[in-house]
């Protein structure tokens, strides 16, 4: 039996991709930088619109590293950044020896809640005295966040916003894609991504001199001298010729990628509207929202009993949960203060046995242990949305059969009354 991953990547029928990494190698440009860069900084360009300049870079990481740094962070200063994310989004505001703050969700998009980020504004200058350098909102699984609410308290406060839309490539909000609203948009193309470079990522800017400063940063800040002469601190970001070669193949799949997880969305809302304790997450009803549906989730009712619930949270865990990278530590305890629910984790054990990967929530940032000490504005919505979810396998090699499979299996792991 085949294993249904979450979401991997999934090359172009026409093989756009083999195409253009072997003119790579065949004319020896193999660096970074290159016309494979430069080709699909500009389709990436023309796809997010509004005028906005892409720079390709290594990672979506990279991207918002490079963004606080053009929004003026510095060692010291607060950002705030939503909880309810990957540690990518807060990393690196540490890299920089800046503060994150954290805010909590609203519970209908899962994203930043706006009338808390105003709060935290008001608190942080109330007890610091100067206002937070940046803040930062993320499409949670690809759906937008209340971005017009947002822009409205960060305009009032005169505070950049970075866009965090590593997840929400191609997701929009009153038809105008995620990460053009604020000084600069992220968007990664990590292998599980919509589209991927097999790594990568890349920052939306505002024009072309805010990329052209990007672009600096990332290639070492150098200067234009005939030698190599340097008057600030850079770095090796910059995309390679090869693995844009790769995105170009995969701009003539985006739009596919994308209607693809629209339907298996769609599946997953029918094929699981009757069975009782089970919630597909879906975007707000009121207008204006279009997600891309990057990841499928459920929430499970704490009252639904799972098979083999009663067994879990037993052994630390000695390999990776929704991931190939594996785990390097191995963990003191099975347990930990903040969890997901017993029959979450049956459900996922129970999947994973039926060869089908699920993966729990993003762990709120705010009750991470690097981050205990960290300042964070909560009303709770993250932790008890972290405790029932579950990712569900969404991803361009997912077929109808495939999601048809997996409901069956959750309705086989119910125990019924």
């Amino acid at each position: 039996m085949k294993r249904i991953f979450l979401c991997l990547a999934h090359m172009s029928d026409a093989g756009v991709e083999q195409q253009y990494v072997k003119k790579a190698f065949d004319d020896n440009y193999v660096v970074p930088l290159g016309p494979n860069v430069n080709q699909f900084e500009q389709e990436l360009s023309q796809f997010v619109g509004q005028g906005k300049k892409v720079v390709a870079l290594s990672s979506g990481t990279a991207a918002i590293h490079l963004a606080l740094i053009a929004c003026g962070v510095k060692a010291g200063d607060e950002v705030c950044v939503q909880s309810f994310t990957f540690c990518a989004s807060s990393n690196p505001i540490t890299y920089l020896g800046a503060k994150p703050v954290f805010i909590d969700s609203e519970p209908d998009t899962w994203n930043m809640d706006p009338d808390l980020l105003d709060k935290a504004i008001q608190d942080r200058i109330a007890v610091t005295g100067h206002k937070p350098k940046a803040i930062i909102p993320v499409a949670l699984y690809g759906m937008p966040y209340q971005i017009k609410r947002i822009m409205d308290v960060a305009n009032k406060y005169d505070i950049p916003v970075i866009e965090d839309a590593a997840e929400g490539f191609g997701s929009q909000y009153e038809d105008r894609v995620l990460g053009t609203f604020g000084k600069f948009g992220v968007l990664s193309f990590n292998g599980n991504k919509m589209i991927t470079t097999s790594g990568g990522g890349a920052i939306i800017c505002s024009d072309a001199d805010a990329a052209s400063q990007i672009m600096w940063y990332a290639t070492q800040a150098r200067e234009s001298y005939p030698y190599y002469q340097h008057e600030a601190i850079g770095y090796n970001y910059r995309l390679s010729n090869v693995s844009a070669g790769i995105g170009i193949g995969q701009m003539t799949v985006a739009n596919d990628h994308i209607t693809h997880h629209k339907h298996i969305q769609s599946l997953y809302e029918r094929l699981l509207s009757d069975v009782p304790g089970i919630k597909v997450h879906s975007q707000p009803k009121y207008s204006g929202y279009d997600s891309n549906y990057w990841l499928c989730t459920i929430m499970i009712d704490p009252s639904l009993h799972i098979y083999g619930q009663d067994k879990v949270y037993q052994q630390v865990e000695s390999k990776a949960v929704g991931g190939a990278a594996g785990v390097t530590h191995t963990s003191v305890s099975a347990t930990t203060d903040c969890q997901p629910n017993h029959n979450v984790e049956a459900l996922r054990l129970w999947l994973d046995a039926a060869q089908i990967e699920s993966r729990p929530l993003w762990k709120p940032m705010h009750k991470q242990p690097v981050y205990a000490n960290a300042v964070a504005y909560t009303n709770g919505v993250s932790e008890s949305f972290f405790k029932v979810g579950l990712c569900l396998p969404s991803g361009p090699c997912v077929s109808d059969e495939d999601v048809h499979y997996i409901v069956e299996q959750i309705k086989a792991a119910i125990i019924s009354d």
